[in-house]
């Protein structure tokens, strides 16, 4: 299982670029290297830095294409505007010499500029970085949950971040306090699936510097 880890290791940090995300979407997409990774020891330094890898390449993958489409949105906008403001001039040329026309014209093609700059500017802000939710982030590390799980009181942690925590501080939850063993711990599956949904939708939040 380690050499199967170390080739897989391997193939995310070698090669170029499109290599590289093209394994880690594959890997990341069926959750073969982090469970595989997991299995033999959630807190192995492998396991973190196939995460890291996988992490690397998905922000890559949705900065390239967050870029692709911020330059289609500003193309679309300006077509958008050329196209309005054409058609103004056209109506001002038929309505020449109508003064309250022209000036219901005025504002009418106002109205219709500022509401195609605010249906733009709302998608662009769609793609843009914002906060991830707390219920989705560690309360130990603070950062989005990767292998959440939980225990009896009801908190969820980070796997790897709680077992160092049980064997390093002591066998407690330490929000709660309640005595807890590893063996208690249970895969918080409904928000391993949030969490995977949430980055499906915002790649941003891969960024893990």
């Amino acid at each position: 299982m380690i050499l199967k880890l170390q080739m897989i290791k391997g193939r995310l940090t070698g090669g170029n670029l499109g290599m590289k995300i093209s394994w880690a979407c594959c890997l990341w997409d069926r959750s073969q290297a982090l469970d595989l990774g997991r299995g033999a020891n959630p807190k192995s330094y492998m396991v973190e830095e196939i995460w890291q890898e996988l992490a690397k390449a998905k922000y890559l993958e949705w900065e390239n294409a967050s870029t692709s489409r911020s330059w289609e949105l500003q193309s679309l906008k300006e077509a958008c505007e050329t196209a309005l403001k054409e058609k103004h001039i056209r109506d001002i040329y038929q309505m020449e010499g109508f003064l309250d026309e022209s000036d219901k014209s005025l504002t009418s093609h106002l109205e219709h500029l500022e509401t195609l700059r605010r249906v733009f500017r709302e998608a662009a802000e769609a793609d843009c970085a914002s906060e991830v939710p707390d219920y989705l982030c560690c309360k130990i590390t603070l950062d989005i949950f990767r292998d959440p799980v939980i225990t009896p009181s009801g908190v969820t942690y980070e796997r790897a971040m709680i077992l160092d925590h049980l064997e390093k501080v002591g066998k407690f939850d330490p929000v709660t306090r309640e005595p807890l063993d590893q063996s208690q711990l249970i895969p918080n599956l409904a928000i391993k699936e949030a969490v995977q949904a949430f980055l499906d939708e915002h790649g941003w939040a891969y960024k893990t510097d």
